[in-house]
């Protein structure tokens, strides 16, 4: 039985776990259920942006623990399977798509690591976010090492990761995890809306805009710089982009195509 519901809305793919009974845990299943979600969002023209949303109380409230032990001793990562992308980024090909990411309750652990994996994020009031690893005799290898102190800066990122103590909604928006706090019960409909500004704009830009802030992480800036200027050029040789132009001049909404 899959706990992974995907459902399409327009150019919108809504991942959606749902396993409330067992507080949204990630199985290994669930792991390749979402892969395979995440693949879909980027082999269809016609999918521009994804939500990732949970049903029941909680977010998740973490990974089954006794499943993932082997593969954390094994030393070689994630079970990433050809035709998966790996939700956690840290493995296999790229996801060039965004994805608007939704959390409410508990969001604990694997949650946290594949919300600083996405690109925009919404939380519920009620939120809690923990890294609980090392209350458990190991630490996080879903990105949160590497990925934490950069978004969250160093030392408020160490006070979590050492402890394994919880932090609020508040905390996340004001450290810059999160993007909106909301009413509990509307997350999923705050992460929509915003995943309906992406599906207005151009694919092509949007797509553009992941890769060159990516390259600007992990390169110098003049290299950024060039890169940039190289990857704008079929950007705008593409009929979005004349379309953009031609809705400028004529001062009405600009309909794009992703060609």
């Amino acid at each position: 039985m899959t706990h992974i519901l995907c459902q399409r809305h327009g150019a919108i793919l809504e991942i959606r776990i749902q396993r409330p009974e067992k507080l949204n845990a990630l199985s290994v299943a669930m792991y390749h259920d979402i892969g395979r979600a995440l693949a879909e969002l980027e082999r269809d023209d016609a999918l521009r942006v994804a939500v990732v949303c949970a049903e029941g109380k909680h977010f998740t409230a973490g990974v089954e623990l006794d499943q993932w032990a082997p593969y954390f001793r094994s030393g070689e990562g994630f079970p990433l399977a050809a035709g998966e992308i790996d939700l956690f980024g840290l493995a296999g090909p790229r996801r060039c798509k965004p994805v608007v990411m939704a959390v409410q309750g508990y969001c604990f652990t694997w949650g946290v690591e594949m919300l600083l994996a996405t690109e925009v994020r919404v939380a519920a009031e009620d939120t809690q976010f923990a890294m609980l690893e090392v209350q458990r005799g190991l630490y996080p290898c879903g990105g949160a090492t590497l990925r934490l102190p950069q978004q969250m800066g160093w030392a408020n990122a160490q006070r979590y990761l050492l402890t394994g103590d919880r932090w609020s909604a508040e905390e996340a928006h004001r450290t810059g995890l999160v993007q909106e706090v909301v009413a509990p019960g509307t997350q999923r409909e705050a992460a929509m809306r915003l995943a309906e500004g992406i599906a207005r704009a151009a694919p092509l830009a949007v797509q553009g805009v992941l890769k060159a802030t990516r390259f600007a992480q992990h390169h110098p800036e003049a290299e950024a710089i060039d890169q940039m200027f190289r990857d704008l050029v079929p950007v705008m040789e593409s009929e979005d982009a004349a379309e953009g132009l031609q809705s400028f001049v004529e001062r009405r909404e600009a309909v794009f195509k992703g060609r």
